[in-house]
């Protein structure tokens, strides 16, 4: 796993099957969670070395998210700026930001401001938190996000905002394709490929 994050941090070498069944093991007949025990367990995982204590703490906090009120997302915020990199971040967008937000809608106006973030974690994490929102998507949030980032020549925002535009496509097709063609020299070749996947793969099949 070391090399899918160019060897950033030290592993025990627990295979992500092996971990999660100990982690299973170690909750048996533990109570659920507050949200102080949350926010405990998650700080202490992250300042351990070994970055199988992070994957747990994600783990963790996507399995009690449902206990945890507005003010979690401060903690959300910080897993995501700490020991950044997609193999913890991507695990935090649509399966704790996002239900967040879809909880407590005044959450919505904080992804208005990690749009405009430096931190490109926080940034992927404001196109990405809809990501299974379906019909419930602020539609011209989420493409409001994706334009205010077309023109970034980071990875990980032009990927995610190919990401977040494919998945809504499954939604509304016609609004996915209609953004990218109005966007066309805006958005990056890779955003476009991605946001268009799922639209052309099914054009074939209809056809049939």
């Amino acid at each position: 796993m070391s090399r899918y994050v160019r060897d950033q941090f030290a592993f025990l070498g627990i295979p992500t099957g092996e971990r999660r069944g100990l982690h299973k093991v170690a909750l048996a007949g533990m109570p659920v969670p507050s949200e102080t025990d949350l926010t405990g367990l998650a700080h202490g995982l992250y300042a351990l070395p070994e970055r199988e204590y992070q994957y747990v703490a994600v783990d963790h906090v996507v399995r009690h998210v449902r206990v945890c009120g507005p003010g979690f997302l401060a903690v959300a915020r910080e897993l995501i700026t700490t020991k950044s990199w997609w193999d913890t971040v991507d695990g935090l967008p649509a399966r704790v930001v996002g239900p967040l937000v879809l909880a407590h809608p005044a959450l919505a106006a904080e992804m208005d401001r990690w749009i405009e973030d430096d931190n490109i974690w926080l940034a992927r994490t404001a196109i990405l938190h809809q990501l299974t929102y379906k019909g419930r998507t602020d539609e011209a949030r989420l493409f409001r996000f994706c334009e205010r980032r077309a023109g970034d020549r980071e990875f990980f925002i032009r990927k995610a905002i190919g990401w977040a535009l494919r998945e809504y496509s499954k939604t509304d097709p016609a609004a996915v394709q209609a953004f990218i063609a109005q966007n066309d020299t805006e958005l990056s070749g890779l955003s476009k490929r991605e946001g268009l996947l799922w639209i052309t793969g099914r054009k074939p099949r209809q056809r049939e």
